[in-house]
């Protein structure tokens, strides 16, 4: 009876362990082996874009004038009000006119006294001269009295330029504006003793309609736009290769755009950097001279550049930048990258990558160099985080343009 009984328990189990061995054949059967790993690529088509680079500056004024007197005095009124515009030749400050009058009418008289003794002089020579035809009298007395006449001559000349001189010097008692523009503070009151050409300005003029933008660029960026346009990379835009875009402080766009006027010829020693200098209108004079300020520049017309999306673009253990792409036998290869910038989310290539490359923008992570891959259209397993327009190859068949 127990002989019976394991019989059959034996029986059982053997049953049960085909059932699942049959089982799991099936399964196997079923499911195959796993399939090579799905990716999303991006085939790299040239494109043409403006290159811009961005630099900062400080506003500085288009003219700016220190007022300083050019007569000793005292300052008797000051004439505008601070802080407001003023026009050319209109007057700032007055200086105690008295002294300069003084001499002017002392120059003068000098001058009358001068003219006064000439004639009698003049004629005294003419008559010499008639007398020494008939030897009446010497050579001497003569040539004496000419000198006399030549001496005269000059000290009306002198009086002349005396009472010039008189007259500039009253003028420069009303010191007027040399250019039209926004004044500041004064320096002086009234009652305040001036010295010609003194060190402290009484005053400063800035012409702010337009407004000078100077922006510091590195010699080693300008040897690198040079190169790229003696490469025939990078190409001059004629029409608006002169215009820049201005940023406030606070980062708001300024509305109208700069031109920019020359690149100085001279590297400062201590920063290794040239001015570029833009000229930028400012009719409601909101930028201030020493005003911070953004300035993208533009570079030129690059026709066959590349870009590719940042998520694309690794780095090896060095820091070197790479990218995956798929070559022609649908498995995954290393390519080493020289990059050139980022513009907004994607990256400009400098060198790396051909045209018709085909670059993993997604699936990076379940792929390594040499494995075979299967290639899907974007969107088709994940969403397509690329963010930028390109064109996605579903199969190893497409080309691109």
């Amino acid at each position: 009876m127990r002989v019976c009984i394991r019989t059959k328990l034996v029986i059982i189990c053997g049953v049960l362990l085909g059932l699942l061995i049959l089982a799991s054949c099936g399964q196997q059967k079923a499911g195959g082996p796993p399939g090579p790993p799905e990716v999303v690529v991006l085939a790299v088509t040239p494109e043409k874009i403006s290159t811009t680079t961005e630099l900062s500056g400080r506003t500085s004024a288009y003219r700016a004038s220190e007022i300083r007197p050019q007569v000793n005095g005292i300052i008797q009124k000051r004439l505008f009000v601070e802080g407001s515009d003023v026009k050319v030749g209109q007057v700032l400050y007055q200086i105690d006119p008295a002294p300069f009058q003084a001499a002017l009418d002392n120059a003068k008289a000098a001058l009358e006294k001068a003219e006064a003794n000439l004639p009698a002089i003049r004629s005294r020579v003419e008559r010499f001269r008639e007398l020494l035809a008939d030897k009446a009298v010497s050579q001497q007395d003569y040539d004496d009295a000419n000198a006399a006449l030549k001496q005269s001559q000059a000290d009306v000349q002198y009086c002349k330029a005396t009472v010039e001189t008189a007259r500039i010097n009253l003028g420069y008692t009303r010191i007027t504006a040399p250019i039209s523009g926004r004044i500041g503070k004064s320096n002086v009151t009234e009652g305040a003793l001036v010295t010609a050409h003194q060190p402290v300005a009484l005053a400063t003029i800035q012409q702010l309609d337009p407004i000078y933008v100077d922006i510091p660029q590195s010699t080693t960026d300008l040897l690198r736009l040079q190169q790229r346009m003696a490469d025939g990379r990078l190409n001059r835009d004629g029409k608006n290769g002169n215009k820049v875009k201005l940023i406030l402080e606070d980062g708001t766009p300024y509305p109208l755009e700069g031109t920019l006027q020359f690149r100085d010829v001279t590297v400062d020693p201590s920063t290794g950097s040239v001015i570029l200098r833009v000229v930028a209108p400012n009719p409601k004079e909101h930028l201030l001279p020493g005003m911070f300020i953004r300035t993208v520049v533009q570079e030129g017309i690059n026709s066959q550049a590349m870009l590719i999306p940042q998520q694309a673009v690794s780095r090896d253990p060095r820091g070197n930048p790479l990218t995956l792409i798929v070559d022609t036998e649908n498995k995954v290869q290393v390519r080493p990258l020289v990059l050139d910038r980022a513009i907004g989310d994607r990256w400009l290539v400098a060198s790396g990558l051909t045209p018709g490359d085909r670059v993993i923008i997604e699936g990076v992570q379940k792929v390594r160099p040499g494995a075979p891959v299967k290639i899907v259209p974007a969107g088709a397993g994940s969403e397509n985080k690329g963010g930028e327009p390109g064109k996605t190859v579903p199969d190893s068949t497409a080309k691109s343009n």
